[in-house]
């Protein structure tokens, strides 16, 4: 007779049904701007975090990676992978699921989606960042790249920085659409343009999210010009950037992590010692973020571990007292935990 299993068994697991659930009980923007104000506060502690470039397994058609940090106390990884065609076989170009685990002990205390928890994490980290680095007072943004990213981005944008106009711009333009659709009621106002030129015209920041796997030019550099901000979010991978680099020359760039930065990010085409400024340094003030009125900011963001951590441990605290979270029973716990073989044979039919 199978034994029952003990309450050491058993994991919380956040389902992409219990995702979607939670963060619509929450309000998708309050999330926003919950998970902006957890990311920034592990920023802000951000030297007492174990950090290390993802672990990446990289393919013609795509790259899978493995994210973990630990702040000492409790250990996050994420499983993520990126396959920009995927879309075009039905599949989404991003999915990701991640845990949580005591160091103490080793045992694992959630394990949760992050395919839609990664959309959110990016973009208010995107808006967090932002709000240290864009023009005082920026109100418009343009979007290039309408992809399964962009609404996630103005919305945040809209919670954390206050923006109210978004200019959106696709190749595809039934993803503009698709775009501005779902925006609808958003309470922004929704602007679609015919090309990337069009899309910038008036904007204080503009955020570049396409997925194509290649050196790209989004943006030259005579479409940039003095004191705007640019949140770069494509360029995630070796081989794939989106912003000239003469674009990169003239900016202050500001990156999560420089190892993993120069690997992955739009830096990758400088020099491996040009000079970049940690977000996290600007968060505690330890360095300067935007300087006067003229300078182009530049967060070369490719998402790094402690972000993830950030909004694994927000949901980790979301869910309690929810219906939005199963148990599953994940650890074996015999009652003599040198007796793993015992607890098998006593299941035995």
């Amino acid at each position: 007779m199978s034994p029952h299993p003990s309450k050491l068994a058993y994991v919380p697991f956040v389902s992409v049904e219990h995702m979607m659930g939670l963060v619509h009980h929450i309000g998708v923007e309050t999330v926003l701007k919950d998970l902006a104000a957890e990311i920034e506060a592990d920023f802000r502690r951000w030297p007492l975090f174990d950090k290390t470039p993802r672990v990446a397994s990289h393919s013609d058609v795509g790259v899978i990676e493995l994210m973990p940090t630990s702040d000492g106390e409790t250990y996050g990884f994420k499983y993520v992978n990126g396959h920009p065609g995927n879309p075009v076989a039905g599949l989404q170009t991003v999915t990701a699921f991640g845990l949580l685990a005591d160091v103490a002990s080793g045992y694992p205390r959630l394990l949760s989606e992050m395919t839609l928890l990664t959309a959110l994490r990016t973009a208010a980290t995107s808006a967090m960042a932002a709000r240290h680095l864009a023009p005082k007072g920026a109100r418009c943004m343009a979007m290039i790249g309408n992809g399964a990213q962009s609404e996630f981005q103005c919305l945040a944008f809209k919670a954390v920085c206050g923006i109210d106009t978004v200019r959106l711009y696709d190749i595809d333009a039934s993803a503009t659409a698709r775009c501005a659709r779902n925006l609808a009621d958003s309470g922004l106002s929704v602007v679609t343009c015919r090309s990337e030129m069009e899309a910038i015209e008036g904007a204080q920041i503009i955020t570049t999210c396409t997925a194509d796997k290649q050196y790209a030019t989004i943006l030259t550099d005579n479409m940039v010009g003095a004191g705007v901000h640019i949140n770069a979010i494509g360029g995630d991978c070796p081989g794939k950037t989106e912003l000239h680099r003469d674009i990169l020359l003239r900016s202050s760039i500001f990156v999560e992590y420089p190892p993993q930065t120069r690997i992955e990010g739009e830096i990758q085409q400088l020099d491996p010692d040009h000079p970049v400024t940690e977000l996290w340094q600007v968060i505690t003030g330890a360095a300067r973020g935007r300087s006067d009125d003229r300078q182009i900011t530049l967060f070369d963001s490719v998402g790094f571990a402690v972000e993830d951590f950030s909004a694994l441990r927000y949901i980790a605290r979301a869910i309690t007292g929810t219906p939005y979270f199963t148990r599953l029973d994940m650890i074996a716990d015999p009652d003599d935990p040198r007796d793993l073989f015992g607890m098998f044979q006593r299941a035995r039919p």
